[in-house]
């Protein structure tokens, strides 16, 4: 539909991460195998974890339910933008692109949750070892999963009511490589003040106090693992937790400069390239942030090459 001030617009076009045209075959090439890479690594990891019975455990169930979400997470944007690489004139219709952001915040959502539910994991596993087994029983586990995957469906549901309210005229043109909110609100002919301030709240909830949980029980970890007299019971959970923590300082810093406390000095190309960290980068690196650091996955993978 035409570009005007008076006129409706119903569909987009989403100029990606960069207008140069020599750089759209290189950048297309390396998102193509990071997505590739990402699904192999992710799917990967559920089918290892689903056929081997070794890994049939509350921890690792609750690593599987990661990787499926960030499985989502690179699928609902991805595939998209590598469109966009091909056909810079490639239209989404309004309906697309909210069934796009749907889909990614329920993902980023839910992984959220299941960041804390693995969090609480480890706590208990350190902390209290002995009562592990009683604690995190399999039908726990399930409802702490379904739980997360839940409250994940359940809250982009409340920015999607709020966006149905708004009609866009001021362009066609989003910058952006993905249908993210904040960008359609730059394009709306109605004041989006309140869905700006909605995504404001919930991300703090959501995000505060997912992080604020995360971090309590990492505290009550470091406190009982300084507590071991042994080295090696100490590196042993150092290295357990490590590779959590580290996964959740990226995907939680990079929300947080986005949501909670969006910086007005950022440039477009900064603004995107923050965006790209939580997208696509985390769903890259968990797979294998969480496999090369355990041996028991390191082994059954082992055992696999070689048959």
């Amino acid at each position: 539909m035409s570009e005007g001030n008076n006129t409706l617009v119903t569909e987009f076009v989403l100029t990606g991460l960069t207008e140069l045209p020599w750089l759209q075959v290189l950048i297309f090439l390396v998102f193509l195998v990071i997505y590739l890479t990402t699904m192999v690594g992710n799917l990967g990891l559920m089918v290892l974890i689903w056929k081997d019975a070794h890994f049939h455990t509350p921890k690792y169930s609750f690593l599987g339910g990661l990787a499926f979400a960030d499985a989502c997470i690179s699928t609902s944007v991805t595939p998209r933008m590598l469109v966009n690489f091909l056909d810079e004139t490639a239209m989404i219709s309004l309906a697309e692109c909210i069934t796009q952001f749907y889909f990614f915040a329920s993902s980023v959502t839910t992984e959220c949750f299941l960041l804390v539910v693995m969090a609480y994991d480890c706590y208990v596993a350190i902390c209290n070892p002995l009562l592990y087994p009683v604690v995190m029983a399999n039908r726990l586990c399930t409802q702490l999963i379904s739980i997360s995957y839940a409250i994940g469906s359940l809250y982009p549901l409340i920015h999607v009511s709020l966006l149905l309210r708004l009609t866009f005229c001021r362009s066609k043109m989003i910058h952006y490589f993905y249908c993210e909110f904040l960008q359609l609100f730059k394009i709306s002919c109605n004041d989006s003040s309140i869905n700006a301030l909605m995504i404001f709240i919930c991300a703090v909830f959501t995000q505060l106090s997912t992080l604020m949980t995360i971090i309590i029980s990492y505290t009550l970890v470091l406190f009982d693992i300084l507590k071991k007299k042994y080295e090696k019971g100490r590196s042993k959970a150092f290295s357990t937790c490590s590779a959590h923590l580290l996964s959740v300082f990226l995907f939680y810093g990079t929300l947080f400069f986005m949501y909670v406390h969006p910086a007005p000095s950022l440039t477009s190309d900064q603004d995107k390239t923050y965006s790209l960290f939580y997208t696509i980068i985390i769903s890259l690196l968990n797979p294998f942030t969480y496999s090369l650091r355990n041996k028991d996955v390191v082994g059954a993978l082992r055992r696999i090459a070689n048959k």
